[in-house]
């Protein structure tokens, strides 16, 4: 049976309408914000930010607030490659255990003799590939969110993979679709998290570095608030902050001082302070998770104004520190959106080799069946997994 969208209508215009109340208060956070981005006093910020202890993530600062780069021109030669990937997760109700990553990459040259290659890698896993154990008996299944976690290391190494094999005196960027930050593995034990990121993320980022390319990640529509919060810290009259000892019998909302900037994104911030094709200054990840475990590879970022939204651009520290890299993943994210009306063209192609549709999950299932049964292997499957593919009158 259909949604019934009839009883969903009057939900979707009482949330319009209290939308609506919000957007005056809102208005008010946002002209605020905008006044401290340039009249905060850096170095002491940059002090007490260091100093504070906040329930939320806080960017580090590298120099102003409210500078805006404009973009340096494209080299006349130059290479983008990118990486993206899509899984067919454990199917829980079949009694087969496995898995598949596909990994797509598009390697694109600009110049006097352009070329394009794109490429699609599908790889299926099962037996002991299918769980990380730390050798004693413990063991986390790779399914569901660590799944997503391990598509992207895979994603990574094959940036590493393609970037072996390109001319070393060529301006080469290296994009990857989202965060460069493993989220996901803070959930998991450290024998995980060693596996993953020491043993293949990391790993594949040295790789990277030794190269001496301008390696980026870039995350469209951005929903983060690290700027903000660091405005946040701007207006709390402790120093340092301390969320926990001064604020934690105050209501969430209103009865802070730092309250007065609530409600707002980073991309707000930008969206009214950069033009076109303009940058944000360099901010540092305040996630501890970078800070213990990241190293050199610690996580820069800013933000990147486009014609339909404001982007954010994360960069390793090896790529921070390098003034020739950062204006070159800026020429180049910059150019790489123009071509591809406001998404960076070898992202989208790399995402095209890599989608796994609906049709692709259900016939990869019926070919596992099929192999399985001219073997004479038999596996179960749930009477929830059947029942799916019978039509009910």
């Amino acid at each position: 049976m259909p949604l019934d969208l009839a009883q969903v209508l009057a939900q979707i215009k009482g949330l319009a309408a209290r939308l609506k109340e919000g957007e005056k208060e809102r208005e008010e956070h946002l002209e605020l914000a905008l006044k401290m981005l340039s009249s905060a006093e850096i170095e002491p910020l940059k002090r007490k930010i260091v100093a504070s202890k906040t329930t939320w993530l806080v960017a580090g600062l590298v120099h102003g607030l409210d500078e805006h780069c404009d973009a340096p021109p494209c080299p006349k030669e130059f290479t983008v490659l990118a990486s993206d990937g899509s899984h067919i997760d454990v199917d829980r109700h079949s009694s087969l255990r496995c898995y598949l990553i596909n990994i797509g990459s598009a390697l694109l040259h600009y110049g006097e003799n352009p070329d394009a290659s794109l490429y699609s890698e599908p790889a299926l896993f099962f037996g002991d590939d299918l769980a990380i154990g730390d050798g004693s008996g413990r063991e986390e299944l790779i399914e569901g969110a660590l799944l997503g976690v391990k598509r992207s290391v895979e994603e990574c190494m094959m940036l590493a993979k393609l970037a072996r094999d390109l001319p070393s005196a060529r301006p080469t960027l290296a994009l990857i679709d989202g965060s460069l930050i493993l989220w996901g593995l803070q959930a998991f034990p450290e024998f995980v998290r060693e596996a993953l990121l020491d043993k293949g993320f990391l790993k594949a980022l040295d790789s990277l570095k030794a190269l001496n390319l301008a390696l980026a990640s870039y995350i469209s529509f951005p929903r983060s608030t690290d700027v903000v919060n660091a405005l946040r810290v701007a207006l709390c009259p402790h120093d340092p902050a301390d969320c926990d000892r001064y604020c934690s019998g105050k209501r969430p909302a209103g009865g802070r001082e730092c309250d007065a900037v609530a409600g707002i994104q980073d991309r707000d911030l930008f969206e009214s302070l950069l033009g076109y094709g303009q940058r944000s200054p360099l901010f540092i990840s305040g996630s501890r998770f970078v800070q213990k475990h990241y190293g050199q590879h610690e996580i820069h970022f800013f933000y990147l104004k486009l014609e339909e939204e404001v982007a954010r651009v994360e960069i390793p520290r090896w790529v921070a520190e390098s003034e020739e890299l950062v204006e070159l993943v800026h020429a180049l994210v910059l150019d790489q959106c123009r071509r591809g009306h406001g998404y960076p063209v070898a992202l989208m192609e790399a995402h095209e080799k890599a989608v796994v549709t609906t049709a692709d999950r259900e016939r990869f299932w019926q070919l596992v069946e099929l192999s399985l049964a001219e073997d004479r292997l038999n596996i179960r499957s749930s009477g929830k997994r059947m029942s799916k593919r019978l039509r009910w009158v």
